[in-house]
């Protein structure tokens, strides 16, 4: 089986002095490869091409056959590193939280191991009969959510 660790430095030097950031690598039992990198103006198709080719100029198809799959994170999936929580810095973000409740807000600060949405909530106000939309900071430790995505928004 290929070592994820071998795939893993073979990325961070391609990626060393690029602005592009590693998401997450992963090696099967059956030796398929994905890869996923990201970038806070998005992944070019030809940089995952230049990325797939400079991993298999390092490995060794006659040791171990292997897939490989080179490509961005997933614009609606969850985020997995830190760097791409910066990226969506004043973007609409969906937060589900350990507790199971749903929060979807404008991501406005990142201080690993945590961040802080604004979002609306309903809250009871003194002088008013029924509950009103409030604007309320939310923060969340990233270890304990289960998940944080962008919203992509068609508007």
């Amino acid at each position: 089986m290929i070592d994820k660790n071998r795939v893993k430095s073979i990325v961070e030097e391609w990626l060393d002095g690029k602005e592009y950031f590693l998401v997450d690598v992963e090696v099967t039992p059956d030796d398929r490869i994905v890869v996923e990198i990201d970038h806070h103006d998005g992944v070019w198709i030809e940089d995952c091409v230049e990325l797939s080719r400079f991993i298999e100029e390092r490995l060794n198809r006659d040791e171990e056959d292997y897939e490989l799959e080179v490509g961005s994170a997933g614009l609606g999936q969850p985020f997995k590193v830190v760097q791409q929580y910066i990226n969506c810095i004043d973007k609409t973000v969906e937060v589900l939280s350990a507790d199971g409740k749903k929060f979807v807000g404008t991501l406005k600060s990142v201080e690993a191991p945590s961040f802080t949405i604004l979002t609306k909530e309903k809250q009871k106000v003194e002088g008013k009969k029924r509950p009103v939309l409030v604007e309320v900071e939310k923060t969340f430790s990233m270890d304990e959510v289960k998940y944080c995505k962008y919203v992509i928004d068609f508007k």
